[in-house]
């Protein structure tokens, strides 16, 4: 990847920026560590932040843990804690957690313990610090959850682990915690010319349509994420058969599932079971490679739909505004941040507000054209990667130098 062909997008000055950023800290190593190489935002992001850091002159790499079942469970059960869900776990699975992490720490100790910055990302490789006793650089925690009103449980068992860091990044000052180091806030984004960002040929989007049967003559909800109960499919399902009591409406859901996600089959059940073999509803497990056909369903949509009850940013929100489509999403994280109410789309709290908002769009059309371009540009000013690459530069730099105080709030 280079990063010079964004600058069309972006702007000169903006690349320019990143070049001179990229002298500062050439050759400086980076090892980024997460807990799947594909499905959900995270990888997403690093699949082009590595390569584009690299490009910059910085020595890049990512590594990805791996676990049991059993290991992916008790990860699912902290994130779930931290996103505010009640759930219970035992010593022995706070000793697991730890364990997998030492296993992994095997393979990955002398790479992370030379590395200059360390960036881990969510829960899954927390405890891998304090596995790294002759660590030299600096160690940085990323938390990309919504963890506005955690567990106390949870987040009693995790803060040990992630207190020791030099630095936590998370997406909004309502997420953060109270930790003795510096905490940053960083907002994800998209890459624009990745393949579900790009412009489509309409012979495409009429394959994608042809693929999953749509009617061209009736309006078409789009939500595409991940079967997770707290992205809420079963909500959306009801808000759908709200408007549908008064306008003919069309329901795709759609999204992939993560190795590190062990609930997703369950609520995909539980999403089959909602629809009740409604035609008009569609609900696809798309496979991770399905990202032209994720860009197509977002610009065949009238209306993109992220109806999260939590929410650590939302991508797919950020993907449908770039698109030039208006978003209907749970006031809920991150969605907050992008979706300004009666602008760029709507927010709201209960299928019943989210059936009222779509019927509104439905019977305002201009007011959907207004809304979609609004936020198309709202992305182009904030949420695209070239402001997210500038921002992690930024603060490596400063730890490295160190610029800033550990217990500054930035």
């Amino acid at each position: 990847m280079n990063i010079d062909l964004y600058e069309p997008i972006v702007g000169i000055p903006v690349i320019g920026q990143l070049r001179r950023l990229g002298e500062r800290l050439r050759g400086l190593r980076v090892v980024h560590v997460n807990s799947t190489a594909e499905g959900g935002g995270v990888a997403e992001i690093l699949a082009w932040m590595v390569p584009l850091m690299n490009d910059l002159g910085l020595d890049v790499r990512w590594r990805v843990i791996t676990g049991s079942g059993e290991f992916f469970s008790v990860t699912k059960a902290i994130h779930n804690g931290l996103q505010g869900y009640p759930v219970l776990l035992k010593k022995r699975d706070w000793e697991l957690y730890r364990d997998v992490n030492l296993q992994n720490a095997g393979t990955l100790r002398d790479e992370l313990e030379e590395a200059d910055i360390v960036i881990i990302h969510d829960p899954q490789p927390a405890p891998m610090l304090e596995l790294c006793a002759r660590r030299r650089g600096r160690w940085i925690w990323r938390c990309h959850i919504d963890a506005s009103h955690p567990s106390r449980a949870v987040w009693k068992g995790l803060k040990p682990f992630v207190e020791k860091y030099d630095a936590s990044i998370f997406s909004m000052c309502q997420f953060a915690q109270l930790l003795p180091h510096l905490q940053v806030l960083i907002a994800p984004s998209i890459d624009p010319l990745s393949e579900k960002n790009i412009e489509l040929d309409e012979s495409e989007l009429d394959a994608v349509r042809e693929q999953f049967e749509l009617k061209p003559d009736i309006p078409v909800l789009v939500q595409i994420s991940r079967f997770d109960r707290f992205k809420d499919p079963v909500g959306v399902i009801q808000a759908y058969r709200m408007v549908r009591k008064v306008t003919p409406v069309q329901l795709v859901l759609a999204g992939g599932g993560a190795t590190d996600d062990p609930e997703g089959k369950e609520i995909l059940d539980a999403v089959l079971e909602a629809a009740e073999g409604d035609p008009d509803i569609h609900v696809e497990m798309l496979p991770p490679a399905a990202n032209r056909t994720v860009n197509a369903l977002q610009r065949i949509a009238d209306i993109v739909v992220q109806k999260s009850t939590r929410e650590g940013f939302g991508l797919t929100v950020t993907e449908g505004m770039w698109k030039g489509k208006p978003v209907i999403g749970g006031d809920a994280g991150g969605i907050r941040l992008q979706v300004v109410d009666y602008h760029t789309g709507f927010l709201v709290m209960t299928p019943e507000g989210a059936a009222n908002r779509i019927r509104y769009l439905l019977h305002h059309r201009e007011q959907c054209l207004r809304m979609g371009e609004a936020g198309r540009e709202l992305v182009r000013e904030y949420y695209l990667l070239t402001r997210h690459l500038r921002e992690y530069l930024t603060l490596v730099y400063a730890l490295v130098e160190g610029k800033i105080e550990n217990t500054v709030m930035v």
